[in-house]
């Protein structure tokens, strides 16, 4: 045992106790989540093992999202104002029941495909949510400093202060964020404006993997097809699993890395012509980040002080109420 390293002992750990090795792809369930490691986190969604869980009314990664985070979804006031200068506003209030589709009562999915590939027919279950970016563009450039990366890796909204500029979704390469009228900072500093609201999004369950648990949509998961662990291994699994069943790899590269790897038996540039055609699809492009261009890094720049100055604001704020 001396003379074994710590990732393989972790595989040889797994692959002993993984007893229940999907036919499909011949490949033991992922690593052992190491709870009390400290370190970057990361997600491997295993395609082969997903199947939108169709004997239940909703899959149960997102019953597992709702249940966890209800508490802390948005309860807008009544006549929410016009997000001015714009003769509207987003509310999503009455809509709290969807689930095919990403809503700030809604924060994972399941896109349900299927893609024909030489010559074979797959049916295709996709979880999505936030990426959790390695170099996320909604935190670089969010005019007022309200979105950070965590050493957990999530990428996290700080519900309080976000004044729901909607920069974030505009930056991200899947559109995540979803805004939500009528809460938020504008009811105490300028109520008229409420229409702008706050931005709502996957934060990877940030309280639960600070604590070492994992997060709901991964424990919830009947199937095993997520797994959680350190970025590292998770990432040394996905590439195992892809090797394995001649598959490829989806967000380790994209938008300059994410922390949400997919493993798919069929290239996920026929999985994307697909979903092209189906409405309320997130795409799964060759993401780019945007601040690894020029205009996008000048655009950062520019906003730059601005988030500087209000991050200053909201942390001597916090250190009044002793919340620091």
């Amino acid at each position: 045992m001396a003379s074994m390293n710590r990732r393989d002992f972790i595989k040889r750990t797994a692959a002993a106790a993984a007893i229940t090795t999907t036919a499909v792809t011949g490949v033991a369930a992922g690593p052992v989540y190491a709870g009390n490691s400290k370190g970057q986190y990361a997600t491997v969604i295993d395609m082969t093992r997903c199947d939108g869980c169709k004997e239940f009314d909703t899959p149960k990664c997102v019953t597992a999202c709702k249940v966890k985070n209800g508490h802390r979804y948005p309860e807008p006031i009544d006549n929410i104002p016009d997000y001015w200068p714009q003769k509207k506003h987003e509310d999503w209030s009455g809509k709290r029941d969807i689930t095919n589709r990403l809503t700030p009562y809604n924060w994972i999915f399941v896109q349900n495909i299927q893609v024909e590939d030489k010559g074979k027919t797959y049916e295709l279950s996709i979880p999505r949510r936030c990426m959790h970016c390695d170099n996320p563009p909604c935190a670089k450039m969010c005019p007022f400093g309200v979105m950070e990366k965590t050493r957990e890796g999530a990428v996290t909204i700080d519900h309080n202060f976000c004044m729901g500029g909607s920069k974030c979704k505009d930056v991200c390469s899947w559109g995540i964020p979803q805004r939500q009228a009528g809460v938020g900072m504008y009811l105490k500093l300028a109520p008229k404006l409420a229409g702008g609201g706050v931005m709502y999004k996957c934060d990877l369950c940030q309280d639960l993997i600070s604590k070492g648990e994992k997060p709901a949509c991964a424990a919830g998961c009947p199937n095993n097809a997520m797994t959680f662990g350190l970025r590292d291994e998770v990432l040394q699994y996905a590439e195992d699993l892809a090797q394995k069943m001649g598959g490829f790899i989806y967000g380790d590269k994209e938008n300059g890395g994410t922390s949400t790897y997919y493993v798919s038996p069929v290239s996920f540039e026929v999985i994307d012509s697909k979903l092209k055609e189906e409405q309320n699809a997130l795409r799964m492009h060759g993401a780019e980040n945007p601040l690894e261009k020029l205009n996008g890094m000048g655009k950062a720049m520019l906003i730059a002080p601005i988030a500087g100055i209000f991050a200053a604001a909201i942390a001597s704020y916090k250190t009044m109420k002793g919340e620091r």
